[in-house]
């Protein structure tokens, strides 16, 4: 994702060195400069809105995230696999953090003071893939797939003498019966987070065994409460300021894209699977998974007809801040970490990126914002931690859940430079639109100018399927601007804004007083409620019709493409896109044999392995040969099968990334001539046959899938020889 561009002055700057002041002064100039730059133009002077005074003042380079939160990576003893499954910091400042191979170690002087280098003992072994680690009373708890473990030093030797089961739960033996925790309540009892199964004859998530999907409140003396359904892969957990329970949830099957909700006693979260225990003794619901509609509306619609059903507070969208939402931390460090007290950082394990989140209250329930924070760790994402400095320590795990980062694991430490970011701090809902809070001031002239901002609504299916496109896209008119005389805040008033939607907020045009760009210029707002309030007096915009928009909603609706398993529905496939091959123009992506061929030359059964792998990881065709490709998606996450030219596979995934919303709608195929043919985005469980032509010229082409964080790593190659 490209965080920073280019600013009018440098645009001015070359435009000066090149025809003088007096051509810059000029009315045709500025039309040129605003044609290069995009800066919007004023509504009223139909002039670009002046820069801020000075040329001196801009930087020379664009800021990036380094120069505000750098990454220092521990380093880890090359015996020891530190596959991190959780992290808690102990008083002493130490870390404690358990691995997915059994472990649990102490890591000493993580801060790297001096010249003296980490060191780590082995505290604990032998438990089943641990994937929370908390610390309570001197004693260090942890939660393995199938119970939560107190560890106890009772000689004070830095190893754990007893391993006393708190509450144990059954396991089918299904390799997705993932658990976290545990989170301590303020009253002494824990709450623990379980995974349902997978099934891939099924292709969907399974609960096989009691609470599977289930958050389970479990007292000091083992005694079990179950306390909330409809979890499908609940890997982060934690409070929020206010004291309150929050979850993040895993794109999936009932679930459209990564998503934040708050756990209280008796909710049903999304995921029907769950909902084969409620009969069980002591369960808060009644209802039962055929309850539950599958009519592929947006979540908030069907909760309020289901009133069972309770819709997440913020919605992370798929491809652009995550692919696999994990651990989230409050920052309680009273302005240790800069200027984002009390809002939340969320890991994303696929995209080895953190994420910002900030929660507000309308009408009794939570919404907010999230936001691009940090991207760059170098491995996939887990688990967060403060240290005693208000340092952020970060665990992370690669192992069958591959990450763009490309380490198998690692530690790192995330400090901040004290030098003020200008982002964003938050954006609040208002009675007519919103209001956006800046970290610096901001340009007064820019910020007044509707034209600096761009606000789309969108939303995800609520089915059974795994996730959905982006679904309603529309835009939201802006009509007017408000800004405080502080320059902190500024107010938009906007139209068409839709309960239950998600609204990306792009604020391209801003600028600080001093010259700055936005280190992120977007957010995602999710509106559940619309708070009571003054609106501003702001008139009315003329009605406009909005092409892009009704082409979206008409195409983004469609259902997936691509062959079922026999038992499935399907959806005729068109070829689409065309490609030269040897002066030849060739459909990219063609379903059915072309009847002149006969039978193909080859025919090449693609399957997929967990990891984010092909289960082919090369084969072999002659130049110019007539090639049939059954893509199997086998896996339990969306996946397609994209040829692309040598050496572009990381090229082609990351213009796939820039497809942004449409990217799930257009099944992650950019429009580039370095895509040579390809399947659509494939649901678990389904297949699809492509046929093509292999190219005239002999050499490595590689496949991939071009899903965000998958092309990173999910790549094969297609020799052609001749």
């Amino acid at each position: 994702m490209k965080r920073n561009q280019p600013t009018i002055h440098h645009f001015a700057r070359l435009a000066l060195l090149a025809a003088g002041l007096a051509w810059f002064s000029q009315p045709a100039a500025w039309a040129q400069i605003q044609s290069k730059t995009g800066l919007p133009v004023s509504s009223s002077s139909k002039q670009p809105a002046p820069a801020p005074k000075g040329l001196a003042k801009v930087e020379a380079d664009p800021e990036k995230e380094d120069d505000f939160y750098k990454l220092i990576s521990l380093p880890v003893p090359e015996d020891i696999i530190l596959e991190v499954g959780g992290m808690v910091t102990l008083p002493d400042g130490n870390l404690a953090v358990c691995t997915r191979r059994g472990e649990v170690w102490i890591v000493s002087n993580p801060y790297i003071s001096g010249s003296v280098r980490p060191t780590y003992k082995r505290f604990a072994y032998g438990l089943h893939e641990p994937l929370g680690l908390a610390y309570k009373d001197g004693d260090i708890y942890v939660t393995q797939r199938s119970e939560v473990t107190r560890l106890r030093d009772t000689d004070q030797d830095g190893r754990a003498d007893s391993y006393d089961k708190m509450y144990s739960w059954p396991l089918s033996g299904n390799y997705h019966e993932y658990s976290y925790g545990p989170t301590f309540l303020p009253n002494g009892n824990m709450l623990v987070t379980l995974n349902v199964g997978w099934s891939n004859s099924l292709g969907h998530g399974v609960s096989l065994v009691p609470w599977r999907g289930w958050t389970l409140e479990i007292t000091p003396d083992g005694k079990m409460m179950p306390f909330a359904a409809g979890m499908r892969s609940p890997a982060g957990y934690g409070m929020n300021a206010a004291g309150d329970f929050f979850y993040t949830e895993n794109q999936g099957d009932w679930v459209g894209s990564g998503r934040i909700s708050q756990v209280e006693k008796g909710d049903f979260l999304g995921n029907a699977e769950s909902l084969r225990w409620t009969g069980l003794p002591g369960s808060p619901l009644t209802i039962k998974p055929q309850d539950v509609p599958n009519t592929g509306e947006p979540l908030y619609d069907v909760a309020k007809q289901f009133t069972a059903l309770k819709a997440p507070a913020v919605w992370l969208p798929h491809g652009i801040l995550g692919i696999s939402t994990s651990g989230m931390l409050l920052d309680n460090t009273k302005g240790g970490f800069g200027p984002f007290e009390n809002q939340l950082f969320v890991g994303d394990q696929g995209q080895s990126i953190v994420s910002r989140v900030d929660f507000e209250k309308v009408k009794g329930k939570y919404q907010g914002v999230v936001f691009p924070f940090r991207e760059g760790f170098s491995s996939g994402v887990l688990r967060m931690v403060w240290g005693h400095d208000a340092s952020m320590f970060v665990g992370m795990t690669s192992r069958g859940w591959s990450s763009t980062g490309k380490e198998l694991f690692s530690l790192q430490r995330v400090v901040w430079t004290g030098k003020m970011p200008f982002e964003m701090k938050t954006i609040h809902a208002m009675p007519d639109g919103f209001e956006i809070e800046f970290t610096s001031p901001v340009d007064q002239e820019l910020a007044a100018d509707p034209a600096s901002y761009k606000i789309t609504g969108f939303n995800y299916k609520y089915h059974a399927t795994y996730g959905s496109p982006v679904i309603n896209r529309a835009g939201c008119p802006i009509r007017g601007v408000v800004v405080s005389k502080d320059g902190l805040k500024a107010r938009l008033v906007v139209d068409s804004l839709r309960l239950g939607y998600i609204h990306e907020i792009t604020t391209a045009g801003i600028r600080s007083t001093t010259g700055r760009t936005l280190l992120h210029n977007v957010g995602y707002y999710t509106l559940n409620n619309i708070p009571d309030g003054e609106k501003l007096a702001v008139a009315a915009l003329p009605a406009k019709h909005d092409h892009a928009g009704m082409m979206t909603a008409s195409t983004s609706a469609a259902p997936p493409v691509g062959r079922k398993t026999p038992g499935s529905k399907a959806v005729p496939a068109k070829p689409t896109g065309v490609v030269k091959t040897a002066g030849k123009a060739m459909v990219k992506r063609v379903t059915e044999m072309p009847a002149s061929w006969g039978e193909p030359d080859y025919t090449i059964n693609m399957g997929t392995k967990p990891g984010l792998k092909f289960s082919t990881e090369q084969f072999q065709v002659k130049a110019g040969s007539k090639v049939r490709v059954v893509f199997n998606n086998e896996d339990d996450m969306l996946h397609n099968f994209v040829v692309v030219t040598p050496g572009s596979a990381v090229q082609v995934g990351e213009l796939a990334m820039k497809l942004g919303l449409e990217g799930q709608e257009k099944n992650y195929i950019p429009q580039t001539d370095k895509v040579l043919y390809h399947t659509n985005l494939l649901q678990p469980n389904t297949n699809e046959s492509i046929y093509f032509i292999a190219p005239e010229k002999p050499g490595d082409y590689m496949y991939e899938c071009s899903v965000p964080g998958h092309f990173y790593v999910m790549q094969g190659t297609m020799k052609v020889v001749k």
